[in-house]
């Protein structure tokens, strides 16, 4: 059974967590704060004590747990037994709310050289999520209820980021036409040119999840994520969010990595050839040199919710607070509000028929018109919802 590292406020002895709001270590029985410098040392004078021996206990023969997926720990804080998969390092105890880190899950693995403190609070992510539920009334209403809100979950993400140099060299074929009247003629010039373009650039810290089961295009969409509050890797920043350790390693992410470089060069080459009609490109070398890779965690605010057989995912960097998401449309509901709209129009028609006394003909071609108003007027109930279907294609594929 892993061991568990958790975080106590010299204070009252009470669970201290990193506050994403002073960034310090703060806890949140008795409000001690404390710079995490000075936490560091403090938590390392306490592992100077030496420990007391352990008693011996023999348990009876039992049957273990096989699947190499599942992981069991025990919480310091109420001895409660918690399961999670082998890919968490930090999460929450279910019994006493204790947060917790696992050291051993990542005791054979690379240490993070970076950490993205989250700058966002839980409070700040509903909000955003709420918002960004707002004013579209044909989401599903179990998506807007606040105990499903309160589900949203902040979790450090593993992400590699590669540093490298690329040589460029591009060839394109291009045209300029010309065209004018002389009497009854008319006359088309067309002039083509190769162009050639070439240079280096230099890339730092792109950044490639490394968690299989996070979806890559949520991923990218969520960037970028600011350098500046990029520091020193320490598991105090750990308490109070979960956390997963890598599952996809750094040789498998190249390839997307790769991809992402030449699509960037390719781009900002292609954006130095102006002045002509058509551009088609004949050549593009892109040579990648001086590769390095680091190893970060990256805040991130995640919430799934299955509507039928899919699930819709909302994710928020929490860091800058960009966010993206996937929506459903309630059909149900859809069809209620067109047939209000419908039965509305219908009324009205009805009215104004026998008021004005129009003939049938007339009646027909305002029946129409309002139909046709009362369709769009439907669709502006719609929202425009993003749909982005990323595919999962981990193992250095990319997109």
């Amino acid at each position: 059974m892993a061991d568990v590292l958790a975080y106590k406020c010299p204070n009252c002895g009470a669970p201290i967590n990193f506050d994403s709001g002073s960034q310090m270590m703060k806890c949140a029985s008795c409000g001690t704060q404390m710079e995490l410098a000075a936490y560091q040392s403090y938590d390392a004078a306490l592992k100077q004590k030496e420990p007391q021996p352990e008693a011996e206990w023999k348990d009876d023969e039992v049957t273990l747990w096989k699947d190499d997926a599942i992981v069991a720990m025990v919480c310091k804080s109420c001895g409660g037994e918690i399961i999670m998969d082998n890919t968490t390092v930090a999460t929450e105890c279910p019994y006493c709310g204790n947060a917790a880190v696992v050291p051993k899950q990542v005791s054979d693995m690379l240490r993070p050289d970076f950490i993205i403190p989250f700058k966002l609070d839980k409070n700040a992510a509903r909000a955003a999520l709420k918002k960004f539920y707002s004013g579209k009334p044909l989401l599903p209403k179990f998506f807007n209820d606040d105990e499903r809100i309160d589900k949203i979950i902040g979790t450090y993400v593993p992400f590699w980021l590669f540093d490298c140099d690329t040589s460029n060299k591009a060839v394109y074929n291009a045209t300029k036409t010309k065209s004018w009247t002389s009497g009854n003629t008319h006359y088309t010039k067309t002039d083509y040119y190769m162009v050639k373009r070439s240079g280096t650039m230099r890339f730092e810290k792109i950044p490639a999840d490394g968690l299989e089961k996070m979806d890559d295009a949520t991923m990218e969409s969520i960037e970028p994520y600011e350098y500046a509050d990029l520091t020193a890797f320490s598991m105090a920043y750990l308490p109070g969010y979960l956390a997963d350790k890598y599952d996809v390693t750094a040789e498998a992410s190249k390839p997307r990595v790769d991809k992402r470089v030449r699509k960037s060069v390719e781009t900002a080459l292609r954006a130095t050839v102006q002045g002509y009609g058509t551009v088609d490109t004949k050549v593009m070398n892109v040579r990648i040199t001086n590769g390095q890779i680091h190893y970060a965690l990256f805040p991130v605010w995640i919430l799934n919710t299955r509507w039928g057989d899919e699930v819709y995912t909302f994710a928020m960097n929490g860091q800058t607070g960009k966010l993206v998401g996937d929506l459903p449309i309630d059909w149900k509901k859809a069809a209620t509000i067109g047939g209000a709209i419908l039965a509305i129009a219908a009324v009205v028609l009805s009215v104004v028929g026998v008021v004005a006394s129009l003939s049938a003909d007339i009646v027909n071609v305002i029946a129409v018109i309002a139909g046709i108003g009362a369709f769009i007027t439907a669709l502006t109930f719609i929202p425009v919802l993003s749909k982005k279907k990323g595919n999962k294609n981990k193992k250095g594929q990319g997109k």
